[in-house]
């Protein structure tokens, strides 16, 4: 798919252009994925936006703690992402906030212009048991090939984290389908954390699109470990099991690697003509993985699984592709530092990768196709 050495073009907040020759570890890999110089986060949290909550029924700030955690697409020539965004309820830890999604749109790629209010939310609706108190967090987002926007993410009520499924055609007013196992097996997976949605996609016409194998849609989901599920509708889905009926990992954490403590699916994952590359998200347990990387630091990595049996793994890099470097990566909520994968585009002949730091801002590094 791609050579061993690549071109990659930095975008410096200058708005100049340097470029730098990189090696990849694998061939198949997507990348090298590079920090534009003098990088910083294109999204931070505002204590000024509001807007008048519909279960509250009073004006919150819905981002006045956070903004993190991104999911992104290419629509109507410009690039948009949604993030997760927190409002502030005092003093209390991670977890313990309201998240609600937020949208900010880029005519370049460069300099990005939010909302100022919400477009994805809690709301007095059919889903309001699984997303209130907690909220809506961590959006994964494809586009399918008649324009319908898909958007996985993960319901928090405080009790039990659900992956849902919710669709659009603007992305400004959703229509939301509820948990995506709700019907497997009468509700069996009802009460089982669930997470991290990525759907896997391939490039027509330049762009990501949601893409069908021998017939389904795929997705690869969770943490501590990742594992499959297939649809025939992108609503309703089917987790791919043992024979014994228990859910069957596809990816899993290694002691002795930088992915030693979990594993979690990252951005919607693309089918190239090597395989499916998935991006993931990994935890490193110091005592048992990479010892002067820092215990529960999370970086990426990347996986080849067969474009024909999703749940064949056939590599996996052995270094983190990227991993938290800079002053922002490395502070905020999350102290230990995180470069958490969510979104990915082609916008211009550049890939855009986006990502969370520190549960608090978002990141972004680039690529030439």
């Amino acid at each position: 798919m791609n050579p061993k050495l690549r071109i990659c073009l930095l975008i410096a907040v200058t708005q100049a252009s340097f470029c730098f020759t990189q090696e990849m570890e694998k061939s198949w890999m997507m990348g090298p994925f590079l920090r534009a110089q003098n990088a910083q986060p294109i999204i931070q949290k505002n204590s000024t936006s509001a807007f008048v909550d519909p279960i509250k029924n009073q004006k919150v700030y819905w981002e006045s703690m956070a903004t993190f955690n991104p999911a992104a697409i290419v629509m109507d020539g410009k690039i948009h992402v949604l993030y997760r965004a927190e409002e502030k309820l005092g003093e209390k830890e991670i977890g313990g906030h309201a998240s609600r999604i937020g949208l900010a749109i880029s005519k370049d790629g460069k300099s990005y212009t939010t909302n100022e209010s919400p477009i994805f939310y809690p709301a007095n609706d059919s889903q309001k048991e699984n997303e209130w108190p907690g909220g809506v967090e961590d959006p994964r987002l494809v586009e399918t090939e008649e324009g319908l926007y898909v958007l996985t993410y993960t319901q928090w009520n405080r009790q039990v984290p659900r992956l849902a499924v919710a669709t659009s055609t603007d992305l400004l007013r959703w229509k939301k389908h509820g948990p995506v196992f709700k019907n497997h097996k009468e509700g069996k997976y009802g009460n089982r954390e669930t997470k991290s949605g990525a759907i896997v996609t391939k490039l027509k016409n330049g762009k990501l699109v949601a893409t069908k194998i021998d017939g389904k849609y795929w997705m690869y989901y969770g943490v501590p470990h990742v594992w499959l599920a297939s649809s025939d509708n992108l609503i309703d889905w089917t987790p791919v099991e043992t024979y014994e009926g228990t859910l069957a990992p596809v990816l899993s954490p290694r002691p002795g690697y930088f992915d030693s403590w979990l594993v979690e699916a990252g951005p919607p994952p693309v089918l190239t003509e090597d395989g499916i590359v998935v991006l993931y998200n990994a935890g490193n347990s110091q005592n048992i993985g990479v010892s002067d990387l820092g215990n529960r630091v999370y970086t990426g990595g990347q996986a080849l699984f067969d474009s024909k049996e999703p749940w064949k793994l056939l590599d996996r890099c052995t270094t983190p592709f990227i991993k938290p470097e800079l002053p922002f990566e490395k502070s905020g909520q999350y102290a230990d530092g995180t470069t958490f994968l969510e979104g990915l585009v082609l916008f211009n002949g550049i890939w855009h990768l986006y990502y969370g730091t520190a549960d608090s801002m978002v990141g972004v590094v680039t690529c030439e196709k």
